[in-house]
């Protein structure tokens, strides 16, 4: 099983920049696609700077949320501000999260990776916790030998 871990967090808030994903939850290229294009569109038209500019640190997170049975993706920051391109102010409880590390070339990659480790071996095995929905979301930490490093959060219950 790959290596995660266990922790408790507090309640946080995240602001984000979001897109409803169309393709079927089942087909991936379709979700990376409009993933991809979505990441492409937020960095050149300024609104993840926009984010940056107001964010209490560095993190950039990729969250994935079911909102009213559609499936959404957000470019966020945490801050206590708000602003006008902003769709959602995302809430993740306090709790227990498992926690997946890793580092690869790009953000894009980071977050896949971390998404196919958490969702594909680590959740399927756990024998003691369990994903039961609200938002997850991949952690863009910061770059360090070339690479970018960090981390996937996802709540969990206990089993």
């Amino acid at each position: 099983m790959a290596d995660y871990t266990l922790e408790v967090k507090d309640s946080f808030t995240v602001l984000g920049i979001g897109t409803e994903l169309k393709s079927d939850y089942t087909d991936y290229a379709g979700i990376n696609k409009e993933k991809a294009d979505f990441w492409s569109a937020v960095k050149q038209d300024g609104r993840l700077d926009m984010l940056k500019a107001v964010a209490t640190n560095d993190y950039i997170f990729v969250v994935n949320e079911a909102v009213n049975n559609k499936m959404m993706h957000y470019a966020g920051v945490m801050t206590e501000a708000s602003l006008p391109e902003a769709s959602r102010e995302i809430q993740f409880p306090k709790g227990e999260y498992l926690v997946v590390k890793g580092e690869a070339e790009t953000a894009e990659e980071l977050s896949n990776m971390l998404t196919g480790i958490a969702f594909g071996q680590v959740l399927p095995e756990a024998k003691d916790f369990a994903y039961v929905g609200g938002p997850n979301a991949s952690v863009e930490m910061g770059r360090r030998n070339g690479l970018v490093f960090g981390e996937m959060w996802i709540p969990v219950v206990k089993k």
